[in-house]
């Protein structure tokens, strides 16, 4: 801890003493070296009395020159990169040539690695139009600094100006709004202060179609009219959100679908959502997607977690306003069957993915040498949502919540918060309204117990209740008998049917998965030749689940057909598990490694237990 920031785990920059309000950038984006070079002059405010360095995170950087920017032009300051920390970076210095204090510009001119963990870089043959190369950021959680110089932490946030040069063929899109773009020159501007891992760049053969006032669809040419169709409802999401939270103050809201490598299943950057090819499922279904990175308009991007400690700020609270969205738009049955599925994922995560590391299973998190990505999981999204749902119950439902809810946005917009912000807050709210009821929060409990829910929600079951009764079938009958069972339901939603599915990888009844049971399964439900990601997902576990040896090339076709982290860890865990797939699984992987990001790539090594270099 002593050897980072005091407030930040994960950063050696010091917001205690100094804070970036802006950087201009000016980069060159080099397809044949894979780096993007130039020139960041970072504008500090000092706010310590006084300052005789400053310090900001870097990651395989080349830095050439650094210079503080006055009036009668540079002045050069020695610097030096050390402190470096296996993926998570290194400390630069930057020593200044007096005592200083006020505001100062610095100008930083450096080149990325062809490694950069924060950047992809694909050759034509993968990606859809076989054309031209592609190139994309994916900043969270700390990869901003093999982009940039940069304080990498939540809590500091800054507005920027960009100045990109490019392929004039290609279409450069950055997480702000265009001034211009012409001749191989693109420049953008966020006026909006973000954190540093909200930065975002794309480059590619990419179009649009319009979705609504303010939003676009972005894509390459083949799938660009599709996705279209698929993300429709954008807009209504949007409203929706507003009258919820309150006035959206990003200016636009676009989406770029990405290649299938992207490791997410969508990236907030304002301005520009990034999501998975993955929610393409022809019938808008995975489509609930947009409406979590909509909400991270409000919850992470206006107000942001200081750090990954307090992630649950961040992502607890959106899984909860998405689930608002949802319930008024598709009712809330659906709403309660989304939460009551996410407890479903948590258990599977406490019970596999963090079974050997409880301290990983609070809401709040000691990163103490850490890295985030190591710690990502679902907790901080299923736990801090159901915390959330307890407190809107216990005082008093929606229409006592949400103007809390808004009070807080209001209070923290534009700042960086951790717990004991939202806990302060609360109490500021409900005290003289809700006193009895304040002292019913076990605060605690909630933040700090490892394991499943204390306190459960009281959910709309309905949904989930004739899932159940499917699963119940399935687990608790020979074959013969489902065939014509008469509790057998055709016409479930969609989403009961991942539900279906889940429910079956997960359940620890010892049902035989043989080769004519997942058939049956399949021909019952219309899941042969299905295109949805999800089925597609939970079908691979069970395939695994039953050993199922013939069915290998189907597992690894999909697994081959995305590198969605949500999706690859979780089959990749299975199949370590599987002593006679392990190694066809390493195989495979080992062939397909190159086009998954560094960290994306990094953690699935882990969970087959192999070491790889990138």
């Amino acid at each position: 801890m002593s050897r980072f920031s005091k407030g930040d785990p994960s950063s050696y920059s010091e917001p205690e003493n100094v804070v970036t309000r802006h950087t201009d950038l000016f980069w060159n984006v080099d397809f044949d070296k894979q780096t993007i070079s130039g020139e960041a002059i970072i504008h500090f405010d000092i706010v310590a009395k006084e300052i005789e360095r400053i310090l900001l995170d870097v990651s395989d950087l080349t830095i050439s020159e650094v210079n503080v920017v006055t009036e009668g032009g540079k002045i050069p300051v020695t610097f030096t990169v050390s402190d470096e920390v296996k993926d998570i970076g290194a400390k630069l210095t930057i020593d200044l040539p007096t005592k200083t204090s006020g505001e100062l510009k610095v100008s930083i001119t450096y080149e990325t690695s062809s490694k950069a963990s924060g950047l992809q870089w694909l050759t034509p043959e993968n990606t859809l139009g076989k054309k031209h190369p592609y190139m994309y950021s994916q900043c969270q959680a700390i990869h901003a600094r093999s982009i940039v110089p940069c304080q990498d932490t939540g809590a500091v946030k800054f507005t920027f100006k960009a100045e990109v040069t490019h392929p004039s063929e290609l279409t450069a899109l950055l997480g702000g709004v265009r001034l211009s773009s012409e001749n191989g020159k693109t420049v953008y501007e966020q006026t909006v202060p973000i954190p540093a891992y909200l930065l975002a760049i794309a480059v590619g053969a990419i179009v649009s179609r319009p979705l609504g006032k303010i939003s676009k669809v972005w894509a390459e040419e083949g799938i660009v009219d599709e996705c279209a169709e698929e993300f429709s409802e954008t807009s209504q999401m949007l409203a929706t959100a507003e009258e919820i939270c309150g006035p959206y103050v990003w200016k636009i809201y676009d989406l770029l679908v990405m290649p299938p490598s992207f490791p997410y299943g969508g990236m907030e950057n304002p301005c520009l959502t990034m999501i998975t090819p993955t929610l393409l499922a022809g019938d808008k279904s995975l489509a609930t997607v947009v409406a979590h990175e909509i909400s991270h308009s409000w919850t992470g991007n206006l107000v942001t977690n200081a750090n990954y400690e307090h992630f649950w700020l961040n992502e607890g609270f959106t899984m909860f306003l998405e689930g608002k969205i949802a319930g008024r738009m598709f009712g809330r049955e659906a709403r309660d069957f989304h939460a009551i599925q996410g407890l479903s994922e948590l258990q599977d995560c406490l019970q596999g993915q963090l079974k050997d590391t409880p301290e990983l299973q609070k809401l709040v998190v000691d990163l103490t040498g850490l890295n985030p990505d190591d710690t990502y999981s679902s907790v901080p999204y299923i736990k801090g949502q159901n915390f959330l749902r307890y407190l809107e119950d216990l005082f008093g439902g929606p229409s006592q919540f949400e103007p809390f809810f808004r009070f807080y946005l209001e209070k923290y917009k534009y700042k960086s918060v951790v717990t004991d912000d939202f806990k302060s807050t609360l109490y500021e709210y409900f005290n003289g309204k809700a006193d009895d009821k304040l002292t019913q929060i076990n605060w605690d409990e909630w933040l700090y117990s490892t394991g499943p829910l204390k306190i459960v929600p009281k959910y709309d079951t309905s949904y989930s209740d004739a899932v159940h009764k499917q699963v119940e079938v399935w687990n608790n009958n020979p074959i013969d008998k489902i065939k014509n069972h008469p509790d057998i339901d055709t016409n479930l939603h969609v989403w009961q049917l991942i539900g279906l599915l889940t429910e079956l990888v997960q359940n620890p009844n010892n049902v035989e998965i043989t080769e004519e049971w997942i058939s049956l399964l399949e021909t019952t439900y219309g899941f042969v030749g299905t295109r949805n990601s999800a089925f597609l997902f939970t079908l691979a576990r069970l395939y695994v689940k039953g050993r199922l040896f013939n069915r290998l090339n189907q597992v690894f076709n999909f697994l081959n057909s995305n590198f969605r982290m949500k999706y690859v860890r979780p089959i990749y865990r299975d199949l370590e598990k599987w002593p006679e797939a392990k190694p066809l699984a390493i195989e495979n992987f080992q062939k397909v490694k190159s086009q998954m990001m560094k960290f994306c790539a990094q953690s699935v090594a882990k969970d087959l237990g192999i070491t790889i270099d990138i």
